[in-house]
C-alpha cells in the first residue's frame, strides 16, 4: 500500500517507486519519506522488499518505475558512485591486504585527497569507533564486532549525506550483537547522519529506530515508531511479526473482549491469578487451564486453555515472580487478567 502519512517530500524520499523481476513483484508503488538525521529501520521478513527498496536507494538496482531523491535532488538515475550515500553490508567488505587505516583511507584516495589529510580524517574515523589501537593491524586479526566498527568508520569518513545498512549485525553472535546496536545507534547520534537500515530481526529494529517501515510483499503494512507499531499494529501481519501476539476474532474476540472483528493482546499485557479472582473495574478476565509453562531464563511463558476455548498467551518477568504461590504448573487452574485499554482492535 501508499503510505498514507506522506505528506511533504523527506530528505530521502521515494514517490511511485516499483521494481520487477521478470514476473515478481519486488516492491510495490512505494512512497516513503526518511527524515534528515533519522535512524530509519525497514523490517520485514525474507522476500519482503526491504532489501531491494535499499538497493535502490544505494543505486546497485534500478527502479522500474517511479523516482528517488536525497535533500531534494533526483538520483534515480545516478550511478552508486556518483549519490550522496554509502553502504554498510553484513560481511563488512574490508580489504584482507590492507591495515585498517589504509582501509579507512581508501575511499578518500580514490576522491584525489591528499596524503596527509587523509591520514587525518581516517585517524579521526577510527577514533570515533574506538578502534585507534588497532589501526596498524589487519582485518583477520580483529573480532567481528572490531571489523564491524571498522566498516562504520570506512563509510562514515566519506562524509555520507545518508548511511545504508544492510543487516550489518546478522554475523555477530547474540551478546555482540546487542553491544553493537547501542554503540550503533550511539554512534548514529554522534554523527548526525541519515540511517537507513535493513533487517529481520524485530528486537533489533525496536532497539535503535527512531521509525520503522513494516514490509510485507514488497508493501509497507505500517509506518510509525516502535512504540506505533507494536501497540497498535494496523494489520494480522504487523501484530503477528513484531513480538508473539493473542490475536482474536469472531466468537473468541466476542467472548473475551465483547466486540467482534479482529483484537490483539499482547501477551505481557496479560496477567495470570488464583482461581476465584476478581478483576479491577477496568479490566476484563476469563479462567481456564494452564496447558504450557515455559522458562525463558528472563520470562516465564504460559499458555492457558480459557473456558472460551480461546488459548491465551502470558509472559512474565522472572524477577517480578515473589514466589512459588505466583508460579503456575501444567493443570493449574487460573483467572487471566488485562487491562481493558490494551486490547488493540486491528483494521480489516
Amino acid at each position: 500500500m501508499k503510505n498514507s502519512e506522506v505528506s511533504e517530500p523527506g530528505y530521502v524520499s521515494l514517490r511511485s517507486v516499483s521494481k520487477t523481476f521478470g514476473d515478481v513483484h519486488a516492491v510495490v508503488d512505494l512512497d516513503l519519506d526518511i527524515a534528515s538525521g533519522e535512524f530509519f529501520s525497514m523490517l520485514g521478513p525474507s522476500g519482503s522488499g526491504k532489501t531491494t527498496v535499499l538497493r535502490m536507494i544505494a543505486g546497485f538496482e534500478s527502479v522500474t518505475t517511479g523516482t528517488v531523491s536525497i535533500d531534494g535532488e533526483d538520483i534515480t538515475s545516478l550511478a552508486p558512485f556518483d549519490r550522496t550515500v554509502n553502504t554498510v553490508f553484513q560481511d563488512y567488505a574490508l580489504f584482507p591486504h590492507m591495515t585498517i587505516q589504509d582501509n579507512v583511507e581508501y575511499g578518500l584516495r580514490t576522491r584525489k585527497v591528499a596524503k596527509p589529510e587523509r591520514a587525518r580524517q581516517a585517524s579521526e574515523a577510527i577514533e570515533r569507533v574506538q578502534l585507534s589501537q588497532v589501526a596498524d593491524r589487519l582485518p583477520h586479526q580483529l573480532s567481528g564486532g572490531q571489523r564491524q566498527r571498522i566498516a562504520l568508520a570506512r563509510a562514515l569518513v566519506l562524509r555520507p549525506k545518508v548511511l545504508l545498512l544492510d543487516e550489518p549485525l546478522g554475523a555477530l553472535d547474540k551478546q555482540l550483537r546487542e553491544e553493537m546496536q547501542a554503540e550503533l545507534k550511539t554512534i548514529q547520534r554522534e554523527a548526525g547522519i541519515t540511517f537507513v537500515f535493513v533487517t529481520h530481526d524485530q528486537e533489533e529494529a525496536m532497539r535503535m529506530s527512531d521509525r520503522i517501515a513494516v514490509f510485507n510483499s514488497g508493501r509497507i503494512e505500517q509506518l510509525g515508531t516502535p512504540h506505533e507499531v507494536y501497540e497498535n499494529p494496523s494489520t494480522a501481519f504487523v501484530a503477528g511479526f513484531l513480538g508473539v501476539s493473542n490475536l482474536l476474532e469472531g466468537a473468541s474476540a466476542q467472548a473475551l473482549v465483547g466486540r467482534t472483528g479482529l483484537v490483539n493482546i499482547r501477551p505481557e499485557r496479560i496477567r495470570l491469578h488464583g482461581p476465584g479472582h476478581k478483576p479491577d473495574k477496568d479490566s476484563s478476565s476469563v479462567s481456564g487451564a494452564v496447558i504450557e509453562v515455559a522458562y525463558t531464563g528472563a520470562n516465564t511463558i504460559v499458555v492457558i486453555q480459557t473456558e472460551t476455548g480461546a488459548r491465551l498467551i502470558s509472559t512474565s518477568l522472572n524477577e517480578e515472580l515473589p514466589g512459588h504461590k505466583d508460579t503456575f504448573v501444567v493443570g493449574d487452574k487460573v483467572v487471566a487478567t488485562w487491562r481493558d485499554i490494551h486490547v488493540a482492535t486491528i483494521p480489516q
